[in-house]
Parts: C-alpha cells; structure tokens; sequence
C-alpha cells in the first residue's frame, strides 16, 4: 500500500499499485493495479465504511475456498518500487504480493547498500521461505547475492518470472526448491556463511515433516545462528500466525541468534479508514528505522 512519507529514507517508495480499498466484516478490498480484489481477512471485524455498491463488483472474488469470480483471470503485472511483479489468481486466495511486506523491501535494499559499503564486497543473503520472491529481489537489486529458497516448485517459477519481469533475470540468485529446514542444515554442516538473512515462516507447511510454526522455529533459528555468526549484517523475521506478534519474534531473534532486535505489528490503514492487522515482523542490524506506524492507502 502506499505509505505517506516518512522520515526514514527507506521507507518511502511509493507504491501506487497497491491499495486496500476498505476491510470489515471478515473481508479486504484491495487494488493490485488496475486489478479490485475481495477476499477474506479474519481480522477486519469492524463494519466496513465504503457502500455495499464499492464492494459490489470485484475482479477477483475468494469465498467459500475458492475464486468464485475471476478464476480464468490472465496474469497482470504491477509496479512495487523498483519492481515489477506478476499477480494472479492462486491457491488459498492469493494474488502473490503481500502488500504489508512492500516497506520491508524497502529497508532490505537500505539493508543491503549498507552492509555492502561495509564489508566491501557483494552481501550474501539467505531468503527463507521466500515465496515470489519480492524480498529475494529486493536484495539482488541492491547488490546481494542471494539464496532463494522454498519447498513449492510453482512459487519458485514464480519468483523467477518476477526477476525476468524485473531485468534481474541475470542476477546472482541461487533459485532453490528445497525444505527450509533441511537445506539449512545441510548449509551448516557445509559451513557456509551469509551475511543477511530473511525468514517468512509460514503458520503450517509441508517438507520433512509438516512445517508447524510453534514447533519448528525455535530450532530452525539456531540452525540460522550457526549461518550468520554472531553480528550478521541484518536480520528480518515475520510472520503472519496469531500469538506471534512483533514483541514474540523479536525475542526469538534476541534469543536464538544473540542479536538485538525490535519487533513491530504490521498493519495497513485503507483508504476508507479501517485498519488492518496483518501479522508482525522483527528487524536487527541494517538501517535505523522508527517506531511502526500503520501504512496508508492512496
């Protein structure tokens, strides 16, 4: 969504793009473009403030799991900062953007300028569970180089659609279909090393033994701790389960990696009025950032 200015340079860019229209009543309208999207959000339980007639003819429509309007909807592109990347209908009702997590791009690439004039060489940065890739580009474009990696062949040819549509087609990224869990452990006994780090733990998944988010990411941040050493250059954690809010994840950071962090909420403002709650993220290292403050539709 796109964010009124703020005094840190990195959390300016617009995103024209994206917008939430209005949320209320289990539900989010969003704009991915010129695309108008309706699905759920268990966390919109406020009435919604735009007409029944606003909310009347989506594009895309998720209900009742499944795209009840829209479903043979081609691929459209849109622009995030520097970005382009391709929306579709998908599985689970997702166009493949999150919207809340555009401003963490921002401050990965400030991230990644930073630990590079730094350490005076490329950073390298593991993207963990990466998805498409919007985090994994970021990096690259300011200069990282990255390991992208998820369990989901079809996310994964999506990310790699967005680098072509991006020009990032011929950056250094390792394209990776493979468990989280398992390649970082083969990582570690391998001893390879990495700079910055990026964590989207999903709340379920599938790999060597279904993903559980209460179960496994405790230990899975001490396999990361082994990969980054004891002052990485940066360090971001999110999540989108409740319980794990941004005060939670910034403990596990401190906890497992021996790393100061701060933990945020992440919510996004619409256009209408209505805020929306949509998990949290915990940040280290890279560049300073204020207090979280709910980001703005157009």
């Amino acid at each position: 969504m796109r964010t009124r200015p703020r005094s840190q340079a990195c959390d300016h860019i617009p995103m024209t793009d994206l917008e939430l229209l209005d949320c209320g009543d289990g539900r989010r309208l969003e704009r991915f473009g010129s695309v108008v999207v309706d699905r759920p959000a268990p966390g919109a339980v406020m009435p919604p403030r735009l007409s029944a007639a606003d909310w009347k003819r989506p594009s895309l429509q998720w209900a009742r799991g499944a795209w009840v309007r829209g479903a043979a909807a081609d691929p459209w592109q849109i622009q995030a900062g520097d970005l382009t990347l391709e929306c579709r209908p998908a599985a689970g009702g997702q166009v493949g953007v999150f919207p809340e997590h555009a401003e963490t791009w921002a401050w990965l690439d400030a991230a990644v300028r930073k630990a590079q004039g730094q350490l005076e060489r490329q950073p390298e940065v593991l993207s963990l569970f990466a998805y498409t890739g919007g985090a994994s580009l970021a990096c690259a474009r300011a200069g990282a180089r990255v390991a992208h990696v998820d369990s989901s062949k079809p996310a994964v040819a999506w990310a790699l659609r967005n680098a072509e549509l991006s020009g990032l087609a011929e950056a250094p990224i390792r394209w990776l279909v493979d468990d989280v869990r398992a390649f970082v452990k083969r990582e570690r006994r391998r001893g390879h090393r990495y700079d910055g780090v990026i964590l989207d733990p999903p709340t379920y998944g599938h790999g060597e033994g279904a993903w559980q988010i209460e179960t496994h990411l405790p230990a899975l941040l001490e396999d990361v701790s082994a990969l980054v050493g004891p002052k990485p250059s940066f360090v971001l954690l999110s999540a989108h389960t409740p319980g794990f809010d941004g005060e939670r994840l910034g403990a596990l950071l401190r906890e497992h990696l021996g790393v100061s962090a701060t933990g945020e909420d992440l919510a996004l403002i619409s256009t209408s009025g209505n805020s929306l709650a949509l998990g949290a993220i915990a940040r280290s290292g890279g560049v300073m950032h204020g207090a979280k403050s709910p980001k703005r539709g157009r």
